[in-house]
C-alpha cells in the first residue's frame, strides 16, 4: 500500500477529533472528544495527512471533474439508451446553463471549504501544541505543508467562485465575502512564506504531499491565471517559479507519456509533482472508468466491478479531430475501435445496439443523445485486473510537463523566445516513430487553433458561431493534447478567451459571467452575510 494511503488510514481513527469545532451544542456518542483526547507525537503526521483527504472527491462525475472537463470542449457526458440523463445535470454543464442548485456546484464548494476548514483546525492544533510535533524542524515543516495545502484549496475557490469567504481561523461567525483579489493575495502570501520551509524531496515520502516543487507548481499556476483573477498579468513571476522547478534537477519528463498514469511504480516518478493517491480498498474516489466505460468492458479488463450502463464520458469529435494521427497520445488517452474480451472474443452491445460488435466510433451527433457505441472513451488512467468501482491508479494534479508548458506559454505572452523548444521537448515522447513531427516552433505556437469550432447538429457544424482567431491557439491545442482528462480544460479555455466565446458540439456561449460558478443556494440560505455572484440571481 502507498505510504501516503497508510497515513490517511491512520488519520481516520482520529478523524472525529480533528473535525472542525463550533459553538453549537453537540450530542457526544463517545467518551473520546477533541477536548479529552490525549494527543501524542504519533498523531502529528496522520493529522497532517488528513488535510489531503478531500482531494479524493476531485474525480467525481458529480463534482469537480465534470465542472472542469464536461464544461470544456474535449469531453461530454450525453444520455444514451442505458440512462445517463439524471435530470439533465451533465447536459447543463455542457450547455453552460447550470444554476445555484446544480449539485456539481455545491459539491465543489463543500469539498474546497472542508479542505480549508480542516487545514485551519490542524494549524491551530499544531501551532498551539495541542498535537505535539516530534521535533522543532518537523513542526516548522508541518505548518508550512498545511499552509501550502490551505492555499491550494483557496486557489480552487478563487478559480471556480471568484469572490468568496476567506476564513483563516476557527471562528464560528458567519463570514461575508472577500474579493477575488484579496483571496489571490492571500494565496500568494501563504505560498511564498511556506515554500522555503518545505521539503525538497521529490516523490518517495513526499509523494502525494506538498513538497517545495508541488507548492511552486501551485504558485506558478496562480501566477499563470493572475490576469483572470486580478486584471494584472504575472507572466514573468510564473516563469520564475517554473525556472526554480526546472533548475532544481529534481524533476524530469518520464520516458513514456503513459508512465504518469500507471497503477504502480509512480511513487518514484520525477514527472509527477503533486498527485491524488488512490487505492481500490483503502482510498477510493477514482471511478472515471465506471462512468466512461460500457459495462461489457469488464470482460476486457477483467475488473471486479461492472461499469455503469454503457458509460457516458467521451471525447468531443471536434477535439478528437485536432490530433495528428501519429501522436501516440491519441491511443494512450482514448479507447477506440473494436473491443475484445480478454479471451479474444468480440464484445457486443447490450442496449440500442444489442448483439452488434462493440466498436467505439469517433463521431458524436450532439450532447443530447448518443448510441451506446458512439464516442471515444477514457484510456488514460490504467485500470488493472480486479479493479472495483474504485481504481488504484493515482491522478496527477501537476506534472513536470505542465511546468514546461506553463513556461512556454508565458514566453509567448511576453514576446520572448524559446517556447517552441520547450513544447518540442514535451512532444518528443509522443512522436517516437516520427521524431520530425515532434518539432514545433515559436511561430507555429502563435498560430490559430486547429479546432473546428461551431454548434453541431446531426454530426455536422450547423452554426459556426464565433470564428475569431485564438491568440496562441496552437499553444492551447498543445495543452489539450497533453492534459485532457486531468481537470485543466476549463481553466485553460478561460485564459485563452474561448470558454464563453466559442461554440462546440451542443454548447453555445451563455455569457462571460459563467467563468465563475454561483454560490450554492443552500449556502446562501444558511448564511445571510453572503450575496450571489453577479448575473446568477434567479437563474
Amino acid at each position: 500500500m502507498k505510504t501516503y494511503i497508510k497515513y490517511i488510514i491512520a488519520a481516520i481513527s482520529i478523524c472525529s477529533v480533528l473535525s472542525c469545532n463550533n459553538d453549537l451544542d453537540e450530542k457526544v456518542y463517545s467518551s473520546v472528544t477533541q477536548q479529552s483526547y490525549n494527543y501524542t507525537a504519533n498523531d502529528f503526521h496522520p493529522a497532517i495527512s488528513n488535510v489531503y483527504a478531500y482531494l479524493r472527491n476531485f474525480p467525481s462525475h458529480g463534482g469537480f471533474f465534470c465542472a472542469q472537463e464536461v464544461t470544456g470542449n474535449a469531453i461530454v457526458m450525453p444520455p444514451n439508451a442505458s440512462g445517463w440523463d439524471d435530470g439533465g445535470i451533465y447536459r447543463r454543464m455542457h450547455y453552460h446553463t447550470w444554476n445555484s442548485e446544480q449539485g456539481h456546484v455545491s459539491s465543489m464548494w463543500s469539498t474546497f471549504y472542508q479542505g480549508v476548514l480542516i487545514c485551519n483546525n490542524v494549524l491551530d492544533q499544531i501551532e498551539n501544541e495541542i498535537i505535539p510535533a516530534p521535533s522543532a524542524s518537523e513542526k516548522e515543516m508541518g505548518i508550512a505543508e498545511v499552509r501550502a495545502m490551505r492555499a491550494f484549496y483557496y486557489w480552487m475557490i478563487c478559480d471556480n467562485f471568484g469572490d468568496a469567504p476567506l476564513v483563516v481561523d476557527k471562528s464560528s461567525d458567519l463570514p461575508g465575502k472577500s474579493s477575488r483579489k484579496e483571496i489571490y493575495d492571500f494565496i500568494v502570501k501563504e505560498l511564498t512564506e511556506a515554500i522555503p520551509q518545505l521539503s525538497e524531496e521529490q516523490g518517495g515520502n513526499l509523494y502525494g504531499r506538498m513538497s517545495k516543487w508541488a507548492a511552486k507548481a501551485t504558485l506558478a499556476n496562480v501566477y499563470l491565471n493572475a490576469e483572470i483573477y486580478t486584471g494584472e498579468a504575472k507572466w514573468n513571476e510564473c516563469i520564475a517559479q517554473c525556472n526554480d522547478i526546472i533548475n532544481s534537477g529534481k524533476c524530469a519528463l518520464s520516458g513514456d507519456y503513459n508512465a504518469s498514469f500507471r497503477a504502480t511504480g509512480v511513487e518514484s516518478s520525477k514527472e509527477v509533482l503533486f498527485t491524488i493517491p488512490f487505492d481500490r480498498d483503502y482510498g477510493g474516489g477514482n471511478s472515471i472508468h465506471m462512468y466512461s466505460w460500457h459495462g461489457e468492458l469488464k470482460k476486457k479488463f477483467l475488473t471486479e466491478a461492472t461499469p455503469w450502463g454503457s458509460g457516458s464520458a467521451m471525447g468531443v469529435t471536434q477535439f478528437i479531430d485536432t490530433y495528428d494521427g501519429d501522436d501516440s497520445r491519441l491511443q494512450d488517452t482514448w479507447l477506440m475501435g473494436a473491443q475484445y474480451a480478454a479471451d479474444g472474443t468480440q464484445i457486443t452491445g447490450t442496449y440500442d445496439k444489442k448483439g452488434e460488435p462493440l466498436v467505439y466510433t469517433k463521431d458524436v451527433p450532439n450532447a443530447t443523445y448518443t448510441s451506446e457505441m458512439e464516442g471515444y472513451r477514457m484510456n488514460k488512467f490504467e485500470i488493472i485486473e480486479g479493479t472495483t468501482g474504485n481504481s488504484t491508479t493515482d491522478i496527477p494534479i501537476f506534472r513536470y510537463s505542465q511546468t514546461l508548458m506553463m513556461k512556454a506559454e508565458c514566453l509567448l505572452r511576453t514576446g520572448a523566445s524559446g517556447a517552441g523548444a520547450l513544447v518540442t521537448e514535451v512532444r518528443k515522447r509522443a512522436f517516437k516513430n516520427n521524431p520530425e513531427k515532434a518539432i514545433v516552433t515559436d511561430e507555429q505556437l502563435k498560430q490559430n487553433s486547429t479546432y473546428k469550432y461551431g454548434y453541431v447538429e446531426n454530426y455536422v457544424v450547423a452554426d459556426p458561431g464565433n470564428q475569431d482567431p485564438i491568440t496562441f491557439g496552437r499553444m492551447l491545442d498543445e495543452l489539450g493534447w497533453e492534459f485532457v482528462w486531468e481537470m485543466h480544460t476549463r481553466r485553460d479555455l478561460i485564459r485563452f478567451g474561448v470558454f464563453t466565446k466559442k461554440s462546440w458540439l451542443s454548447h453555445k456561449p451563455q455569457g462571460d459571467y459563467r467563468t465563475v460558478f454561483p454560490i450554492p443556494e443552500t449556502t446562501l440560505t444558511s448564511n445571510p452575510n453572503l450575496e450571489q455572484n453577479p448575473n446568477y440571481i434567479n437563474k
